[in-house]
Order: structure tokens, then sequence, then C-alpha cells
């Protein structure tokens, strides 16, 4: 079982853990929820099993140190005057900041050690003129990146004074481990699933079809379109050398539109799965190739990632000590327009850094966030140039022409982007793009070159099929309509109907079995 989109999980490990956990009283079923946690990722991470173990009990008990002294102070303040108060306040929350800091660097300090020190060692030997030189390669615990996470946003909320320390190990456990959200997600904050994981319902059936509904629309995204893609993506990534710059545009294309259906596809599945037991996990994605600019698009791409980075990292260094002096400074002399970005864009760089290197320990990747960083911080300077040229040319902002451009022009940054995300090495995402900007001949999508990839008419035809399903679909969802609940409001035959239509399409058109290798949860990687 590589994914929660597997037959094994799908039709073995979900539906024995279901009827465990349905079996057994109220009382102990969030213990065994618990175990089942704990044996879903001892079962992939063996001794890298330890490492949540480990974080789950440094939060534990940081949480609850900082919670003190919070009461402590508190007590502390009775009866003083408001400048005794503050002074008072200012003491305890330095040894609260050293507190959070010593548990951050211990939870990151993991996820770095065991992530990027091969990285980081490879290069030094590079640079020492040692390519040769054997660096060791540690282990990769399954959802390293995902709960390490987590695990800091809930530490700094208690911190913040967000939320309240638990003093329940077993639920924040439950928290950090529930197996659905492990492997990919979505990064969770303590105060979106914690409680109602806790509270391990007894699973309905309202909550079992509507989740069944969720898991299969995400297992025909990845069956149907992204597996029966794989084939001519990796032809075309792994021999790019031998085709033009029109093979290269179009796996850039259709490696894009991989990547969104296997990871929302993948999220589909666990919020499914959430939802048959009563956790309302957090959606990831909100129609991403309707933005109609690169922040839009960020904002409706793994959505859970991007307000991780805004609230731990962006807002944290844009407004510290440093950077509101930096503010002041540059307002005097670059004005209120420019003066308050550069602070901003400090941060922003910060963020994509992070970005880059959370997706994967390579300089592809970080390439892939100097990209966005670029991007964003282009459209941020050149805004006030943008709004003089549109008005000097008579272009209604507000109109659907000028909307329709600017999510054309998204789209096909972000499939550049995604191109060199996928290259195997950051040179040859380099000679991919060289290809389409030096060699594009649009007679390659008529030769029969892409017939020879992989892929037959037949699946160009099944493809672009449900494309249209999934589009019109994503029309309705951001139209504000819920199809699911338009669904749910049939009479049952109706209903039934269009379940057994769609299970129907995934067991005739979905890519498996001989002559189909599907692809592995990609953000599972990262």
């Amino acid at each position: 079982m590589k994914s929660y989109l597997s037959f094994s999980y799908l039709l073995v490990l979900l539906p024995l853990s279901l009827l465990a956990y349905q079996l057994v009283p109220q009382k102990i079923r969030r213990y065994v929820l618990l175990l089942m946690n704990y044996v879903f990722i001892f079962y992939f991470s063996r001794r890298g099993s330890v490492f949540i173990v480990l974080s789950t009990l440094s939060i534990y008990g940081a949480g609850l140190w900082i919670d003190s002294l919070t009461r402590k102070r508190k007590a502390a303040a009775q009866g003083l005057a408001r400048e005794e108060k503050k002074a008072l306040k200012a003491r305890f929350q330095k040894k609260q900041r050293w507190i959070l800091a010593l548990v951050v660097v211990f939870n990151i300090g993991i996820l770095l050690v065991l992530k990027y020190s091969g990285f980081v060692m490879e290069n030094v030997h590079t640079l020492l003129g040692q390519p040769d030189a054997r660096v060791p390669h540690f282990m990769q615990p399954i959802g390293l990146s995902f709960y390490t996470l987590s695990a800091v946003s809930y530490v700094t909320d208690v911190y913040r004074g967000q939320i309240e320390a638990d003093r329940d190990l077993v639920r924040l456990s439950l928290f950090l481990s529930f197996f659905p959200t492990i492997m990919e997600g979505p990064i969770c904050r303590y105060s979106d699933t914690a409680a109602s994981i806790n509270e391990a319902k007894r699973i309905r059936y309202e909550d079992l079809t509507y989740g069944a509904q969720r898991i299969l629309w995400g297992l025909a995204k990845k069956l149907i379109i992204a597996d029966r893609l794989n084939s001519l993506i990796k032809s075309a990534f792994l021999h790019y050398a031998k085709y033009d710059g029109t093979v290269a545009a179009v796996a850039a294309v259709l490696y894009t539109l991989q990547l969104y259906m296997e990871f929302s596809g993948t999220i589909d599945a666990v919020i499914g799965t959430g939802e048959i037991f009563g956790v309302r996990v957090p959606e990831n994605f909100r129609q991403p190739f309707f933005a109609e600019s690169i922040s839009d698009f960020w904002a409706r791409w793994h959505i859970t990632l991007g307000t991780w980075f805004r609230d731990y990292i962006y807002y944290p260094i844009s407004t510290s000590g440093p950077m509101k002096k930096l503010t002041m400074k540059s307002r005097k002399k670059l004005g209120n327009y420019y003066g308050p970005m550069l602070a901003g864009l400090v941060a922003l760089f910060a963020v994509w850094l992070a970005n880059g290197l959370w997706h994967g320990s390579a300089w592809s990747f970080i390439f892939f966030g100097m990209y966005h960083f670029v991007l964003l911080m282009v459209g941020r300077l050149c805004e006030p140039l943008i709004v003089r040229l549109l008005k000097a040319l008579h272009i209604d902002r507000e109109s659907k022409g000028y909307h329709v451009f600017r999510v054309v022009k998204t789209v096909i940054l972000v499939m550049i982007g995604e191109l060199f995300f996928r290259a195997h090495g950051l040179r040859a995402g380099l000679a991919m793009f060289g290809r389409i900007c030096t060699s594009f001949h649009g007679q390659t999508l008529f030769d029969g070159t892409l017939l020879k990839m992989g892929m037959d008419g037949a699946d160009y035809v099944i493809i672009a099929l449900f494309l249209i399903l999934v589009l019109w679909v994503s029309i309705q969802h951001e139209k504000g309509i819920s199809i699911r609940d338009r669904i749910a409001a049939q009479p049952t035959a109706l209903r039934w109907t269009v379940y057994y239509a769609l299970l129907l399409a995934v067991v005739l058109f979905g890519a498996y079995g001989p002559g189909y290798v599907g692809i592995d949860p990609i953000y599972a990687g990262f």
C-alpha cells in the first residue's frame, strides 16, 4: 500500500480500521484510534516512528511549561501597578520565548538533519573538490514534514495564547498522528481537528456515504487522469534530449495536470476518510487554475502550507523589531508604497526559500521557490505601473476579457514553474525550458510523436472527457455551488445512479493492471 488511493488501502486497511473502530466501546475508541495511527506509521517507517513520538512528547512538555509560566505570571500580577505588571510580563515572556525556541529548534532540527544534511554535505564536498566523497543518508520517516509543521504550529499557538496547552497526552497524540493526514497532509492546526478526533464519534451512515463519495471522486481523478498520464510524462522528462520544445511544453502542461489530479485526489481521499470518522479536515485546494495572479494561485493551492508559512514565517519576520525599523527608514526614502514593501519582501524571500526547501533537498526545488518569489516580487513592484498603463490604454480591470487574460497568464507561469519542479535536476529543467524557447515545432503535435510515448488516442480521449467533467465541477464550485449537496438532495435512485456511474467509470477507464504503472503519492515524498 503506497497511497490513500491504492486498492490495498481502500479495500483492506481502511475497512478493517473502520470495523475495529466501530465495534469497540466508546470509552476505549480513542485509544484504538491512537493504536491504529501508530500501526499505520510503524508499517511505513519502522524505526522512524520514534521521531513522531519525540515530537509529540516535546510539544506536550513545552506547552505545559509555557502554560504554567502564564498562570504563575497572572498569579504574581495580582495587586501590582500597571508598570509593574508590564515588567513582570516581559520577564515571563522572555522565559517562554526560550522554551518556544528550544522546542522549535528540536523539532525543526530533526527535520533538517534527516532531510537536508545529505544535500548540504554533498554540496560542501563539491566545493572542496571532493565530489566522490561518501555522504550518509538518513531515513525519511513518513509524514515528517507534515507533522513537524503541525507540531510547531501547536506550541507557537500556545505561546501566543491562541490556544490552551493540552493536558491530555492522548488527545495531543491523536491530533499529531491522525493516520488519514500523516502521509500527504493537509497541515492541520490543533484548533482544526484535535477536539473532533478525540471525540471518537460512532460512525454514522450519513458520514460513511458522504465520505465515500469524496474518496471515490479522488480515486477517479488519480486513476483516470494522473496515472494514465504517467507513461508520457516519465518518458518526456527522462528522455527530454530526444524531443523538441513542443514535447517539453506538452510535458509541462500534462505534469501540472497530473500533479493537481494526484495531490487534490489524495486530499479528497483524506477529507473523505476524515468525514467518515466525523472529523472535518481543512480543505487544501480551491479551484487554483481560476487564479488571476501568482499570489491568488498560492492562496488556492496547498492552502494549509501557504497559511502556515504566512502565520509562522511571513508575519513574524515582517512584524519583527528590525523589520519595523527598516520600514520606518525606507518609508522616508521610498515613500508610502515602496517603503513598507521592503520588509515584506524580506519576509517573502524567507517564505519562498522555505517553500522550495520544504518540497525537497535539491537545487531545482530552491530554484522553484525563487522563481515564485521573483514573480511575486515583480508583481508587487510593478503594480503602480500596471495601474497607470491600464488607465492609459482604457482597459477595465474588472472586464471579463482582462480577467481571462490574467487567468491564462497565471496558468502559463505556473506551468513553467512546474516544469522545473518535475525536471530531473536544475540543468535538465533549464535545458527543457531552453528547447521550448528555441525549438518549438508545432508539427510535433500532429506527426504521431505523442502517440509513441506510452499513450494512444483512446487515452487522450478519456483524459479529455474527464477533464471536462472536472472543469465543470470546478466552475460550479467557483460559483459557490456544492455538487455534493446538489446530489445529496436528489431522490435515492438518481443519487445512487450517479455514484455507480462514477464507480463504473473508475473500473472501466482507470489506469491500472498490466501496461500501467501508477504514480506513487507525489507529496508524500516531501
